[in-house]
């Protein structure tokens, strides 16, 4: 008989359904799986063999018996294949080797001189090769590429404002695929953080919450019932524009009294800048990092002026809890590295400003990745569209 679409669908849902079994509950035995996923056990045990052939599977051999023959227990190879995961940052390009479950292999970070597309992707390229070129032997090598970059970002992964890097309607991956053949797939950072963090980091098991990235600028990704939300046309989550000071100050996205531009890093080097705090060093340590180093020293002005951001974040957390009420709050991106200094002032303004039904049971975490909450993000979404485009063979 011919095989049907239905016949060839159903194999795959199953196949997938087993694999996702195996890598959520591992080390399991064929038994059990049956058990878990109702499939017959015929069904698993054909299932099973074609993953041990293509090596995500692997046998490990005897497991304790319930009674009778020990079952032979299995593991997910999740070294079978690895993606490359980028945070396209303002002034910075973080790249990572992730294994298959997002575990990172390999790391380099290279500053970003020239913001110009053509420069951008130049750099692009020499990461992913020099990852490549490290990368450990395996059944399936690099599935993907995901990049995160910090602006609004189209279904088809075009780049359509980065106001923060000076793009405007920008084919990032056009740019790359005549010198890079791997899949490449492009999202919104604070989208890929809010994956990252749910899947590995501080938002794991957690089925509502918020990531809001706070570095040059601020973005938010949201997760409703396990699902990245992406708005009706894939761009959710701009939070950092949302007006908080009516006729503000100028935002580089054209419009006055944006979040971002009194609660970011931006905003953070503008008040040092003001109390004088940085003048007296090089233009290349005008950062974040300067400021953290100050602050941990016991310097008075910096600390104060965490303080004052921390108040701003917290007002604008205010406004995310009552709009949306998640279970979960995760600051994230460099803003992270902060938290000793701005978490007192993020929870005195949510104290002073908010519903008490809301402030009630949500939590406010800090991103347990850090700055790679973004990279790690953008290499499952690789991960997740080679698993789903895997060819399922009917026997």
């Amino acid at each position: 008989m011919p095989i049907t679409g239905d016949q060839y669908l159903v194999k795959k849902i199953n196949k997938s359904i087993v694999l996702e079994t195996i890598k959520q509950k591992h080390p399991i035995s064929r038994a059990q799986i049956s058990e878990l996923t109702g499939l017959n056990k015929g069904t698993v045990s054909s299932i099973v063999q074609e993953l041990i052939e293509e090596e995500f599977v692997s046998e490990i051999g005897p497991g304790r018996s319930s009674g009778g023959r020990r079952p032979v227990m299995l593991l997910y190879n999740q070294k079978a294949g690895f993606a490359i995961g980028i945070d396209l940052n303002v002034n910075y390009l973080l790249t990572v080797l992730t294994d298959l479950q997002g575990n990172i292999v390999l790391e380099q970070k290279t500053y970003l001189n020239d913001r110009s597309l053509s420069s951008v992707a130049k750099q692009i390229i020499q990461s992913i090769r020099l990852i490549m070129d490290q990368v450990p032997k395996s059944r399936h090598g690099i599935v993907g590429v995901g990049i995160g970059i910090p602006g609004l970002c189209s279904e088809d992964g075009t780049i359509l404002f980065a106001p923060n890097l000076g793009w405007r309607e920008v084919d990032l991956k056009q740019a790359l695929s005549s010198e890079c053949s791997l899949p490449i797939f492009v999202l919104n950072e604070a989208h890929a953080g809010a994956i990252g963090e749910h899947l590995l980091g501080a938002g794991k098991g957690v089925s509502d919450l918020i990531y809001l990235s706070v570095g040059i600028g601020i973005g938010s990704g949201i997760i409703f019932n396990n699902t990245l939300y992406k708005g009706n046309s894939g761009l959710a989550g701009e939070i950092g524009h949302c007006i908080i000071v009516p006729n503000g100050k100028l935002c580089r996205c054209g419009n006055r009294g944006c979040w971002e531009v009194y609660a970011s890093e931006i905003a953070l080097l503008e008040y040092a800048k003001a109390h004088s705090l940085l003048l007296s060093l090089p233009e290349e340590k005008w950062n974040i990092e300067t400021l953290i180093d100050l602050a941990s020293q016991g310097h008075q002005e910096a600390i104060e002026l965490f303080h004052e951001i921390g108040q701003y974040l917290g007002i604008g957390l205010c406004n995310i809890m009552h709009v949306f009420n998640p279970e979960l709050i995760i600051i994230g991106n460099r803003f992270a590295q902060a938290e000793k200094w701005i978490t007192s002032p993020i929870h005195q303004a949510i104290e002073n400003n908010s519903l008490a039904f809301h402030r009630k049971k949500v939590r406010i975490r800090f991103a347990n990745l850090g700055i790679h909450s973004s990279a790690i993000g953008a290499a499952s979404l690789a991960i997740t569209h080679f698993f789903s485009d895997l060819n399922v063979s009917i026997k």
